[in-house]
């Protein structure tokens, strides 16, 4: 997350979104620092990419979501986006990626995890509550604040803050405008974790690298179980469980959970 020099900084030709492997894990950063991050289209699609390529590469089966400088994210950059909206709405998905919101009926399978420092505005809170975990540098400050510009939260905030959030807490926070630090974040369940500032890359990648190291098919299945009960109900989802634990327990990464477990190791597995 190391600073650009002058010249880089300020050349439009530089991709927005950097993706870098790292193991299983696929490392997005976005990379816009010298606008604090805050996203024009071209950060919008990049991001689409980067998340398209999270979900069809099956040797990535964890993603890191985190900004390069001292701030996640400034929030949209309004003169960039607003000419792109359409009588249609805002078409941000190229060909092979996945929309960054989840909110077009096309939902990543994999998990997220997301770091956060400095300020995390409008589509960077909407980023949080797309991601499965959050960490949180203990000055951010996060801010739903559509409504001061005239426009409602469309990266699906109006969907899942509330889910997550609770009711009461979503609405305080989205119908004010009004920003909030993170022990707030923490309070009302938006981040998992609060550490030192300088602490939260490393964090966030420890705790990446640690999903990765689990069964990837097993992981996948409880989110996807999750979050069928929370789109659909629990019934929907108590209807699932036991076809997923036959299908779980045929696969390769069983049967090496299986021995690790009764050699008293650990298993490395094989997303098979």
């Amino acid at each position: 997350m190391s600073s650009r020099s002058a010249t880089a900084r300020l050349s439009d030709d530089r991709p927005r979104v950097s993706v870098e492997r790292d193991g299983h894990v696929l490392l997005i950063g976005l990379d816009r620092e010298e606008k604090r991050n805050a996203a024009d289209l071209r950060m919008l699609r990049e991001l689409a990419l980067a998340f398209g390529r999270l979900e069809s590469d099956p040797e990535l089966w964890v993603g890191l979501v985190f900004a390069h400088g001292d701030h996640f994210t400034a929030g949209l950059d309004l003169g960039d986006v607003a000419a792109a909206v359409t009588p249609e709405g805002l078409d941000i998905t190229p060909e092979g990626g996945i929309n960054p919101w989840q909110v077009d009926g096309v939902q990543l399978t994999k998990p997220l995890v997301m770091a956060v420092r400095g300020t995390c505005l409008t589509l960077g809170v909407e980023l949080a509550l797309v991601s499965d975990i959050v960490v949180s540098g203990r000055s951010s400050r996060f801010g739903q604040i559509e409504v001061r510009r005239g426009i409602l939260p469309f990266g699906g905030a109006t969907i899942r803050f509330p889910a997550r959030c609770g009711w009461g807490n979503a609405m305080r926070w989205m119908i004010t405008g009004e920003t909030f630090d993170a022990r707030e974040a923490l309070r009302i369940g938006l981040v998992q974790e609060v550490v030192f500032n300088d602490q939260v890359y490393n964090r966030a990648y420890d705790i990446a690298h640690r999903i990765a190291a689990q069964a990837p098919l097993a992981v996948q299945a409880t989110l996807a179980n999750a979050k069928l009960a929370v789109r659909e109900g629990d019934r929907a989802a108590e209807a699932r469980l036991q076809s997923e634990l036959v299908r779980l327990m045929r696969t390769e990464d069983s049967r090496l959970g299986m021995q690790s477990f009764q050699q008293r190791g650990d298993a490395t597995f094989t997303g098979r």
